[in-house]
């Protein structure tokens, strides 16, 4: 047989020069360069032996000879992919990797299955000359698959994977410091191919996608990020910042509950905080939420602040026996804490056991409120009014001898309330809404509530 295809390529060589016998080659010149094989459907022709003696001369540091070789077995048999593999190695080994290139992409058209092993590493190191790293390790990765006894190549993959992985988050960095969203989304989700159980790429990715608007995305890789890593406080807690934005309160406050526990935050326990008092006012009445806005305070208004607020004055105070008499507060939305402040002796009943809920409230009345409500601060706390009890301001509009006097000394001394012009107190002037919540929340800061 043997015998027959050397005729035969005597008979095909009949008008080339005189046939050299092919060397023996001792020691590869190009060990590097994997030799194709040649599959049993394609061994009993002209071309294999053509290849055979190329692929020696080839080894042997004659590349002339190994070119015309080839060539001429891609000539007798255009489907013989194993030299086509080879004349892409022979442009490797002349350094010209963009002739390479398709010599490989030519031999795995015509494999079946497009796995052969040599193709897809001619394919791989030309890509990689090129500087085309990525599409360098997809071939190199499909050549492992193909045989993965090649534990050489899979070390060169693991390099490649971590270089690739490396030079993508770079790109991918640099274009999000740049502005550019769409480019560095791209090149993480890139990267992320390359290193798929990396929770920083999921939680950096998730928040360029943040940046772009794609909360839906931008949810999805954050979550993933988590799951990578069960101490990453901070994806979770933009989980709970995008949860807030969408108007899922529940689940943001999980959220940040769940950052809390896996890493303390001052920022995270002050949105807690913020979300949890949001829900507690969305359960109050309407008309307790809008008396940051009223531009005259009530009694039921000022009655509802300081039940809310500072239910801890409340506790202990004096009993007021007349709080349970008062005639007309049962319908009134603020009912429960005007018989609160009544029964503590903060806001009394008038005499007729009326407590006039809708009577607008002026400077007098809160100062009096005020003073009472420090009583109870000093009561809990002995030796912190001293200043304030002590004082006796002067006020252009407020004798000493006034009945008022005591209460607005006392509230302005202790900076709850502020004087006017000329030091002047205006006890007459309507209180606003916001007025009476900062001299709540003044009285909360001195009891230490707030």
């Amino acid at each position: 047989m043997r015998k027959l295809l050397f005729a035969a390529l005597v008979a095909f060589s009949a008008c080339a020069p005189k046939i050299v016998p092919a060397p023996v080659v001792t020691a590869p010149k190009f060990p590097e360069y994997t030799q194709p094989a040649v599959p049993p459907s394609l061994s009993g022709g002209v071309a294999a032996l053509l290849q055979s003696r190329g692929w020696q001369f080839f080894q042997n540091g004659d590349l002339r000879t190994a070119e015309r070789e080839f060539s001429a077995a891609v000539k007798s048999s255009p489907e013989f992919y194993p030299a086509e593999i080879s004349l892409g190695y022979l442009e490797l080994a002349r350094k010209d990797a963009a002739a390479a290139l398709p010599h490989f992409d030519r031999a795995l058209e015509l494999v079946p299955q497009h796995d052969d092993v040599a193709a897809l590493m001619g394919r791989g190191q030309s890509l990689l000359a090129l500087n085309r790293e990525s599409d360098a390790l997809a071939a190199f990765s499909a050549a492992l698959a193909a045989d993965p006894s090649l534990t050489d190549l899979g070390r060169r993959v693991e390099v490649l994977k971590f270089r690739n992985a490396e030079q993508g988050l770079a790109r991918a960095r640099d274009a999000a410091r740049a502005g550019r969203l769409d480019e560095a989304a791209q090149a993480y989700i890139a990267a992320i191919v390359s290193s798929p159980d990396s929770p920083f790429l999921y939680r950096e990715l998730a928040a360029v996608e943040r940046r772009k608007g794609d909360l839906d995305a931008a949810l999805e890789h954050f979550r993933k990020a988590a799951a990578l890593d069960p101490t990453d406080a901070r994806s979770v807690q933009q989980i709970g910042e995008i949860l807030e934005g969408r108007g899922d309160l529940e689940g943001a406050e999980k959220a940040y509950t769940d950052s809390l526990s896996i890493e303390p935050n001052a920022d995270v326990e002050k949105r807690v905080d913020a979300l949890r008092a949001g829900a507690a006012l969305a359960r109050l009445p309407a008309e307790y939420r809008a008396i940051d806005e009223a531009p005259q305070l009530t009694r039921a208004d000022l009655a509802a602040l300081i039940g809310i607020r500072l239910p801890a004055l409340l506790q202990g105070a004096r009993r007021n026996g007349d709080a349970a008499l008062i005639t007309d507060v049962r319908n009134n939305w603020a009912a429960t804490w005007i018989v609160a402040v009544a029964r503590a002796g903060i806001m009394e009943p008038f005499a007729n056991h009326a407590f006039q809920p809708r009577t607008v409230v002026r400077r007098v009345d809160l100062a009096q409120a005020v003073a009472r409500l420090l009583a109870r601060v000093e009561a809990q706390n002995p030796g912190r009014g001293k200043s304030w009890q002590s004082a006796r301001l002067k006020f252009s509009d407020l004798s000493p001898s006034h009945l008022a006097y005591p209460a607005a000394s006392i509230a302005v001394a202790a900076g709850v309330l502020k004087t006017g012009d000329n030091d002047a107190f205006q006890p007459s002037k309507v209180v606003t809404g916001a007025e009476a919540i900062d001299a709540i929340e003044k009285v909360g800061a001195l009891a230490g509530a707030r």
